[in-house]
């Protein structure tokens, strides 16, 4: 029997049908994620399985004993308990079983059946997995009161309480929301070992892309049901609307021959001309598939930049003292040029706001230099879409109201221009504040980038995004002739628009060329450098610690060569960090960035082969010393 099975579900709100005979079945270990445009009944689909919301119609069938986990996308915790306290609510059944069997509350059945929940689901190291969950997902300290947490905070602790009690099957729903890189990829590896089944719903495409073993698309109330992750899905899908429009072509040809045998007066006396008139009726009153609206996402062309955009140079930012220094950054030399696009990576709270304000001219930096060119003309999309108007409507936010609004140079409708982003004419006058997440989002999509401007500014823009308005946006910013400088989390879009990254680590901020897969590649080559070198300094200390505990033992003396090696070994070094020193400068030369930009990764790549050989070159001096 499958875990969860569900058979013609079906909701709907008013005259809008969201589910319409949706059948699934999930069984042991499947990772389904469920894609579809925003407001098409995903999360009313959760919230069924989950048991939260009733459907109008349909069955839902659960294996018996089956331990369900939810997160939902509103979620609630008490604000007068502990993070541990609410991350534990999520295991309660688990809590409570502990107890019983402690106090052998119940009969020797009873308490067998309990030490076998208890095992099942690792209940006596649930204070240890709580521990593990809240320092992997960077949750506040297990003691600290919940109530006065940020919104990010609280939705970690409750992701943290879904997984706690180790449910046989997990229903997410955005899992990755408020969750840094780092996170995201924890979370990642977590849920690809993880024994349980999983539903969940996410707009993170590398995340379908790693988790997911089958897809699930909710479209126009029905489920379509694609084997594999997000990529073999949009192939599959794409051979589904292929032969949906081969299926249309051949019904309207049908129509068009039957149309002419009826229009030529024939009557239906005999039994085969009435079944051929009956089989017309019938495909003619077949509905066409709908055709598919996508986002017309237009940047209006950009002023023309002057050759410098932003120029940073040796600026850093400390947002602690002067005695107590608390730098966000040091040293950071850049420089944005015309059509470059820069993403900004890190996890949360460790200054990528900062930034941007430092680039925007916003703040100054607390030493070095930061200027912006005279020509540029900002557009700036703030992630909490502050700038929208709650009480104001549509046309208000787009056009102050007017029939008309200003597309760059150019005077537009306003209807016609909100058409493009998915508005109705019925919805012109609503108000904002009744618009979802996702709708929010093309709203101020659209009331920023009409004005035309030249630098593009994005913090998180693709929050609450649906997966085709996604795809939109990339290449609206792909085409963009300006420069873009954007934040975000989502990884998939980052490879498809960036051409530089900004990554704050733990031991600074590092600027790579090239787009997110290619910096991770880099950041897991110098994480790897970092682990050899200390492998080696433990492994030399080590030897150390073993000499002196034998201080008869007379150091082995130098050979013949070695002495040699010695003498040379100065030379070495120097040319060696000259030869570092050439990559490195000419990785920080925008005059040889923009004419050599197709070089820089395998530069990259030579300058930190370079930089490590430098290191091994120090290290071999210090041996050599040591015996001399």
């Amino acid at each position: 029997m499958s875990l969860l099975s569900a058979n013609e579900i079906r909701l709907a709100y008013g005259y809008q049908t969201l589910l319409d005979g949706v059948t699934l079945a999930v069984e042991a270990g499947e990772k389904v994620g469920l894609v579809g445009r925003n407001g098409c009944g995903k999360t009313s689909l959760l919230k069924i399985l989950a048991g939260q919301n009733a459907a109008d119609s349909g069955d839902i069938a659960l294996q018996r004993q089956l331990r369900v986990g939810y997160l939902p996308q509103e979620f609630e915790l008490d604000p007068e308990k502990s993070v541990h306290e609410n991350i534990s609510a999520g295991a309660q059944d688990l809590v409570d079983a502990i107890r019983r069997y402690e106090t052998g509350d119940g009969s020797e059945a009873e308490l067998a059946n309990l030490l076998h929940l208890i095992d099942h689901a690792d209940g006596w190291n649930l204070d240890a997995r709580i521990q593990s969950l809240a320092n992997a997902l960077g949750t506040p300290p297990l003691e600290a009161e919940t109530g006065p947490l940020s919104g990010g905070e609280k939705r970690r602790v409750a992701l943290c309480r879904a997984l706690a009690s180790q449910p046989d099957l997990l229903l997410l729903d955005e899992p990755t929301n408020h969750l840094d890189a780092d996170s995201i990829r924890w979370l990642e590896d977590f849920l690809k070992t993880y024994s349980g089944a999983v539903i969940f719903v996410t707009h993170d495409r590398y995340f379908l892309d790693v988790i997911a073993t089958r897809i699930i698309e909710i479209d126009l109330g029905k489920a379509y049901s694609h084997p594999g992750n997000y990529t073999a899905f949009l192939e599959s899908k794409a051979i589904r609307q292929q032969i949906a429009e081969q299926t249309e072509r051949r019904r309207q040809r049908f129509l068009r021959e039957e149309l002419e045998w009826v229009r030529a007066g024939v009557k239906a006396r005999t039994t085969k001309s009435r079944h051929r008139l009956d089989k017309f009726y019938e495909i003619e009153g077949i509905e066409a598939p709908p055709e598919e609206r996508e986002m017309d996402l237009l940047i209006p062309p950009p002023p023309r930049l002057g050759d410098k955009v932003i120029e940073l140079e040796d600026a850093g930012i400390n947002v602690g003292t002067a005695t107590s220094p608390r730098w966000l950054f040091r040293h950071l030399t850049l420089s944005l040029r015309a059509g470059e696009c820069t993403g900004i990576v890190g996890r949360n709270g460790v200054g990528k706001t900062t930034l941007l304000k430092l680039c925007l001219g916003q703040i100054e930096p607390t030493e070095g230099q930061a200027e912006v060119g005279k020509r540029v003309k900002v557009n700036y999309i703030d992630q909490s879409r502050m700038i929208l108007n709650g009480a104001g409507s549509l046309l208000d936010e787009v056009s102050e109201g007017n029939e008309k609004l200003h597309f760059g140079d150019q005077l537009i409708g306003a209807r016609g221009y909100l058409r493009r982003f998915l508005f109705s004419d019925d919805r012109i006058n609503e108000r904002v504040d009744l618009l979802s997440g996702g709708e929010r989002a093309r709203l101020m999509l659209a009331k920023v980038l009409k004005t035309g401007g030249n630098l593009l500014v994005l913090d998180e823009p693709t929050n609450d995004l649906d997966l085709p308005s996604l795809r939109m946006l990339e290449e609206a910013i792909a085409d963009f002739e300006g420069t873009t400088l954007v934040v975000s989390h989502d990884r998939y879009f980052l490879d498809r628009v960036c051409d530089r990254i900004l990554a704050f680590e733990d031991d600074g901020l590092h600027v790579t060329p090239g787009n997110y897969s290619y910096y991770l590649e880099k950041r897991q080559q110098r994480e790897a450098i970092h682990r050899a070198q200390a492998q080696a300094a433990a492994r030399e200390a080590e030897a150390r610690r073993k000499a002196a505990d034998q201080p008869s033992a007379k150091p082995r003396k130098l050979t013949m060569a070695e002495r040699m090696e010695l003498d040379g070994i100065e030379d070495i070094i120097l040319q060696a960090e000259e030869t570092a020193a050439g990559f490195e400068a000419q990785l920080n030369d925008p005059a040889f960035q923009a004419e050599h930009y197709d070089q820089l990764p395998a530069i990259s790549a030579k300058l930190e082969q370079a930089q490590a050989e430098v290191a091994r070159l120090y290290q071999r001096w210090e041996d050599l010393e040591a015996r001399a």
